[in-house]
């Protein structure tokens, strides 16, 4: 997985992941490698909501001390 993958793609792709695993069509092993890269999938959403959490705060700041 591509660590400059951007938010939406990352969770369209997670979004794919969660269908193929509800639907139990998928053979066990494959599954499995589907629910890992998820989890990787998810990690990374995680980092970037952070990063915008960050961001926002860091500008909320800023405008605070402006004022």
């Amino acid at each position: 997985m591509e660590k400059e993958m951007k938010f939406e793609e990352a969770i369209k792709q997670l979004s794919e992941i969660v269908k193929t695993l509800e639907s139990g069509e998928a053979p066990l092993d494959e599954a499995i490698a589907l629910y890992e890269q998820g989890m990787k999938l998810s990690k990374r959403c995680t980092e970037i909501l952070e990063n915008a959490e960050q961001k926002v705060r860091f500008l909320q700041e800023q405008a605070a001390d402006e004022q």
